[in-house]
């Protein structure tokens, strides 16, 4: 068994280091601030003794799962590690200093990870003296339970390097799926119509938060209504990932962020952590009902699916991933119900054009253009699996 380093003891640092641990790995998790590794060790030692109370773990293997994670605040204490996963803060400049100072310390063949979920793998790559090394691979939160592993090289990363990424991470049990290099990846990419396009409805006054949920969960069949997820996530975060995608896009109309969620981010309510978002998470509070009235119920469904049908037409169509992959990617990564490019075979690619062009139409927008894969399909009758 290799020794794996991971570089930041937050909860997705920490849910890293529980999956490799729990694979057989010794794991040096590694963070400069001394509170919270004992928050990262606490909590770790709290899920071990959940998953015995619940009889998925018997108490000898939790107590070496345990042991073989070792908590460290000296970076170099990672130098023996043949993979390092860094999940830091989401900025470009420090992760490329925590980069440039590991290759000084590890061995010649340790591959260097970074788990951004939006910044650039080439860019931090082109701090490495041998950036051939380094490749991103993006665990999706709760890293222990969520299977979906993005597998993304930057144009610097060798083959050897993404073999060997990949085949580490099957062998822990997650499911792997190859991104290229650009903004938001496969699952970051995909789903901001899920969040955007219900912030566009709720902006215009077509249907208040809990009638937008309940039509994506009880029409659509979703888990999560967007509003929900968008308070889970936390608006800070999820506004940041979409700003990040919008600069990144040279400001493409798809991406652009809501003023809305800009408002709710900067008055502090987050979501569930804050106690308030878009809905109250307060003791004894009431939240509105939905109006669930089909029609409409159906038309915010519609027009929110026919987008993200749309944005994983356009991935495929540049490349971003295989259609099997973006479909995989978003049922395995985000739990939506079906794979939007199946989804779309289902449904029909005609009407999928039809609804996008009805959209542009209305509004004459360039966010509401559609993709050229679909009109393409549409026209030869074919589909994205059949």
């Amino acid at each position: 068994m290799i020794k794996v380093g991971v570089i930041g003891s937050g909860s997705m640092g920490t849910g890293i280091a529980q999956v490799a641990a729990t694979a057989g790995h010794e794991v040096h998790l590694y963070d400069n601030n001394p509170s919270a590794l004992d928050r990262s060790e606490a909590f770790i030692n709290k899920i071990m003794s959940r998953l015995v109370e619940k009889g998925r773990l018997q108490p000898e293997e939790a107590e070496a799962i345990k042991g073989r994670i070792h908590y460290q605040n000296n970076l170099f204490a990672c130098s023996d590690a043949s993979l390092i996963i860094e999940a830091i803060v989401e900025n470009l400049d420090v992760k490329k200093q925590i980069f440039e100072t590991l290759e000084d310390a590890v061995s010649e063949d340790t591959i260097l990870a970074t788990n951004t979920s939006s910044l650039s793998i080439a860019a931090i790559a082109a701090a490495c003296k041998k950036p051939e090394r380094v490749i991103g691979i993006h665990f999706f939160n709760p890293a222990a339970l969520m299977k979906l592993v993005e597998i993304v090289p930057a144009v610097q990363t060798s083959e050897e390097t993404q073999e060997k990424a990949t085949q580490i991470i099957e062998s822990w049990g997650k499911t792997t799926v190859l991104a290229k290099d650009t903004p938001g990846f496969i699952v970051n990419r995909v789903a901001r119509p899920f969040y955007g396009e219900a912030l566009r409805i709720l902006e215009e006054g077509l249907a208040d938060v809990p009638t937008i949920d309940w039509a994506l969960t009880h029409i659509g069949g979703f888990k999560m209504g967007p509003f929900t997820l968008m308070d889970y996530i936390g608006n800070d975060i999820n506004y940041t990932v979409t700003e990040t995608v919008f600069e990144a896009f040279y400001y493409d109309q798809r991406y652009r962020p809501s003023f809305t969620q800009k408002r709710m981010m900067e008055a502090g309510f987050l979501g569930k952590k804050s106690g308030r978002g878009f809905y109250d998470y307060s003791e004894g509070a009431q939240n509105p009902a939905p109006n669930e009235d089909a029609e409409k119920g159906n038309e915010i469904f519609t027009r929110i699916l026919y987008m993200l049908i749309n944005e994983a037409a356009d991935a495929a169509y540049l490349n971003i991933a295989s259609p099997g992959d973006i479909d995989l990617a978003m049922t395995k990564g985000v739990n939506y119900p079906k794979g939007l490019l199946q989804w779309a075979d289902e449904i029909g690619i005609q009407r999928c054009v039809n609804g996008m062009d009805r959209l542009y139409t209305e509004y004459l927008e360039d966010r509401y253009r559609c993709s050229p894969l679909l009109r393409k399909l549409a026209r030869t009758g074919k589909g994205f699996f059949k």
